[in-house]
């Protein structure tokens, strides 16, 4: 992966945290969707295109796609903020071209709850089917880390790294601003350096639990973030252990989105 490539109606403080239906109608159980897909309104996604994207799901079979725009407010968004206007026209456009294809608004909201004013201000300027809740970094030695940023070189400590990201998105989850899909469990697995112990979730069992169980009490939806493909090693999003993990703290609801960047990736 490349490095800077981070992979119902929804607006402010809604009813409930749960995955909704959405405005265009929700799928059912068993409903081809990828729910996690950026377009060319998301920063980071220069190949992105959102009618070519409804094309490529519509040519393998998918029902429903969920454009969920990044939303970031750290410094590696070089001051990037989502179109609003202009992506809400752009989604009323597929839906007008791609009748037989579901077409679901959204946001992905990275790190909220340290910038709960921008956050749900953004919620507030639309009315969105799906909003993900995501974690990219943590706060380290005082500054913030970008996992996308690390280098071979680093001499972060892998393990002081995961419970800083596993207690960051405890506060997540506990913050003030509402969001109904945990996105990309695991993430840092995709930036793992070869000079450091292979990754185990058992390490983290203690950590993973307590996510998964705020989780399961404000009625999220766990993603199983696919990451366009990869090897689901460490692509997999959470993985099969977390995943099981899940069910047995009662998490009720799974979402499946590939993260895609560009229209090639859609449902890898």
């Amino acid at each position: 992966l490349a490095g800077r490539d981070r992979g119902g109606g929804w607006g402010g403080a809604g009813p409930g945290r749960g995955l909704r239906a959405s405005s265009e109608g929700a799928p059912a159980p068993a409903a081809r969707a990828d729910l996690h897909v950026h377009s060319e309104f998301s920063w980071d996604a220069p190949r992105g295109a959102m009618v070519a994207s409804c094309q490529r799901a519509l040519a393998l079979g998918l029902q429903v796609v969920a454009f969920t725009e990044h939303a970031d407010y750290s410094d590696l968004a070089g001051g990037a903020r989502l179109d609003v206007a202009g992506y809400l026209e752009a989604i009323a456009h597929c839906r007008r071209e791609f009748p037989r294809l579901s077409v679901w608004s959204g946001v992905e909201l990275g790190e909220p709850h340290r910038f709960p004013r921008e956050a749900s201000s953004l919620l507030s300027q639309g009315r969105f089917d799906l909003v993900l809740g995501s974690v990219h970094s943590v706060i380290s030695a005082g500054s913030v880390l970008e996992f996308s940023e690390l280098g071979q070189e680093s001499d972060s400590d892998p393990r002081q790294l995961m419970r800083a990201y596993f207690e960051e998105l405890r506060q997540l989850i506990e913050g003030p601003v509402e969001f109904q899909v945990l996105a990309h469990l695991e993430y840092p697995k995709r930036f793992w350096l070869a000079g450091w112990p292979p990754y185990d979730p058992q390490a983290y069992r203690e950590e993973i639990l307590a996510v998964l169980e705020a989780a399961a009490r404000h009625d999220l939806a766990l993603e199983l973030n696919t990451s366009r493909g990869g090897d689901p090693v460490w692509a997999l999003g959470p993985g099969p252990t977390v995943i099981r993990w899940w069910r047995d703290v009662g998490g009720r609801q799974l979402s499946v989105g590939s993260d895609a960047h560009d229209p090639s990736a859609v449902a890898a």
